[in-house]
C-alpha cells in the first residue's frame, strides 16, 4: 500500500513503524474473515482492512472523527487477522499507534473520561482493587445482574508452598488477577514446587503494561514497563531461569517490552532480554511432561474438558495448540470449539466499555463450548475465565487449576 505520512509523524518512531506495517498491507481482505466484530455488524470499517485505511488517512493528514474512534474502539485487539494475513502486517501495533493519535486529537468527552480514568486506576491499585472486589463477592447476590456477572464468585486459594529449590524462575503476579481469582497464582505456585521449581515474586513489580497501554496512556506504560525490569533484572542476573507468566495476556505484552522500549537507550538492551526470557506457564511445562506424570493421582475420574484458546496465547504469542499438546502428552484430551480461533469478547477493558458487542461475543463462544457437552471449561487468561464464567453454569478455571488438583 503506498503512505503519504503528513510531517506530524512522518520521521518519528511511530511514524516509521506505521509505514512500514502500512505498506506491508496489499488489502487482500483476507482478515475480515477471521475479524469478530465485522462478522458481527458486517461493516468493513469494523474489520481489520477498514480500520487500516481510517489510520491511513489520519497518519496522511486528515482529522480524526468520532466515526474513527468508534470503529477503533469496537476492535477487540484480538490479533486473529495477524495470524491470517498473508503479508505479515503487524495490525495490533497499528491499532496502538492509530488510537493514541486519535485519543491526542479527540480525547473523550468528560463522562467516560471519568469511567476510563476510575477503571484504569482501580485496576492498577493492587490493594484498593482487592479489597474492593472482595466486597463485592461478598455483596454478589444482592448486585445487579449486570454488575454481578462482573464478579466471580470467591473460591478457596489453596496453600503456598514455602520450599526453596536450586532452580528458580521470576513469576508475574499481575494486577487484578491475585484479587480475582487468587487460586491461579497459587496453583502455578504448588505445581512448579512439585517439579523442583520455585517461583520468585519481587513485591516491587506490578502490572504489565497493558492497561495502559491499551487505554492509550503510553507514557504511563512505558514506566509499567521499566518498573518491572528493574524488579526482574538482579534475579535474572543472579541465575532465574525465566519470566513466567500464567495470564497470556500480560504475557503478550512482556514479550514485546524489547519492541517498546528500543528506542530507550537505558533499558533497550534489558527490555529485549526480559522478552526473550518472557514464557507462558505452557512454554515451561511443555518440558516437563514426563516428570507431571510421576507426579499425577491415578485414581481421578475422567472429565469431558473444553478448551478456549486467549487470543493473547493463540495469536499475540503464537502458541496455536500449545495447551492441547501439553494436555496430550499427559494423557488427557482436551476438546475444541467450533471457530476457537474467535475471541470470546472479554478483551481487558472491551467488556466494559463494549458490553452489548462483548456480549454477543461471549454468548457464541458459549454456545459452542457447551456444544461439546463438557465437565469443565478450561482456560489460560484470567479476562476469558471471569467473562465465560458469567454466562454459564459450567465451572470455568485456569487449566493450571485443573492440573494442580490431579497432582
Amino acid at each position: 500500500m503506498q503512505t503519504n505520512l503528513a510531517d506530524f509523524i512522518k520521521n518519528t518512531p511511530e511514524g516509521k513503524v506505521a509505514d512500514e506495517i502500512l505498506r506491508n498491507c496489499v488489502h487482500c481482505g483476507f482478515c475480515t474473515a477471521t475479524c469478530p466484530t465485522y462478522q458481527l455488524t458486517g461493516d468493513e470499517l469494523d474489520g481489520p482492512r477498514g480500520r487500516i485505511y481510517q489510520i491511513k488517512q489520519l497518519l496522511e493528514g486528515m482529522n480524526a472523527t468520532p466515526q474513527m474512534q468508534l470503529h477503533l474502539d469496537r476492535c477487540l485487539t484480538c490479533r486473529s487477522c495477524e495470524t491470517t494475513c498473508p503479508s505479515g502486517v503487524q495490525y495490533g501495533h497499528l491499532a496502538d499507534i492509530g488510537r493514541h493519535e486519535i485519543e491526542k486529537q479527540l480525547g473523550r468527552p468528560p463522562l467516560e473520561t471519568f469511567k476510563r480514568e476510575t477503571l484504569r486506576r482501580l485496576m492498577l491499585n493492587r490493594s484498593v482493587f482487592e479489597h474492593s472486589y472482595r466486597l463485592a463477592q461478598a455483596l454478589r447476590p444482592l448486585l445487579p445482574q449486570a454488575l454481578r456477572g462482573k464478579v466471580m464468585a470467591k473460591k478457596a486459594a489453596g496453600q503456598v508452598p514455602q520450599a526453596v529449590h536450586g532452580r528458580k524462575m521470576v513469576m508475574l503476579e499481575g494486577c487484578v488477577q491475585p484479587g480475582m481469582s487468587p487460586n491461579i497464582n497459587n496453583a502455578t505456585l504448588r505445581v512448579l514446587d512439585k517439579l523442583g521449581i520455585q517461583l520468585l515474586r519481587p513485591q516491587n513489580a506490578g502490572c504489565c503494561g497493558a492497561v495502559n497501554l491499551h487505554m492509550s496512556v503510553q507514557e504511563k506504560s512505558l514506566n509499567d514497563m521499566r518498573r518491572n525490569i528493574d524488579a526482574w533484572w538482579p534475579l535474572l542476573e543472579a541465575g532465574a531461569e525465566a519470566v513466567l507468566i500464567n495470564a497470556s495476556g500480560c504475557g503478550a505484552t512482556v514479550k514485546e517490552y524489547g519492541r517498546h522500549l528500543r528506542h530507550d537507550p537505558q533499558y533497550a538492551d534489558k527490555a529485549a532480554r526480559i522478552s526473550a526470557a518472557a514464557k507462558d506457564i505452557v512454554e515451561i511445562l511443555a518440558g516437563e511432561a514426563a516428570h507431571i506424570r510421576t507426579k499425577m493421582k491415578t485414581d481421578a475420574p475422567p472429565q469431558t474438558l473444553a478448551y478456549h484458546p486467549p487470543c493473547t496465547l493463540q495469536h499475540g504469542q503464537q502458541l496455536k495448540g500449545s495447551v492441547e499438546a501439553l494436555f496430550a502428552e499427559l494423557g488427557m484430551t482436551v476438546l475444541l470449539p467450533q471457530d476457537a480461533h474467535l475471541c470470546c469478547g472479554s478483551a481487558g477493558t472491551y467488556s466494559f466499555f463494549q458490553p452489548e458487542l462483548s456480549q454477543q461475543l461471549r454468548d457464541n463462544k458459549l454456545g459452542r463450548l457447551n456444544a461439546l457437552k463438557p465437565d469443565v471449561v478450561l482456560s489460560a487468561n484470567i479476562g476469558c475465565i471471569a467473562h465465560l464464567g458469567s454466562g454459564t453454569a459450567t465451572p470455568v478455571m485456569h487449566w493450571i487449576e485443573y492440573l494442580d488438583a490431579l497432582m
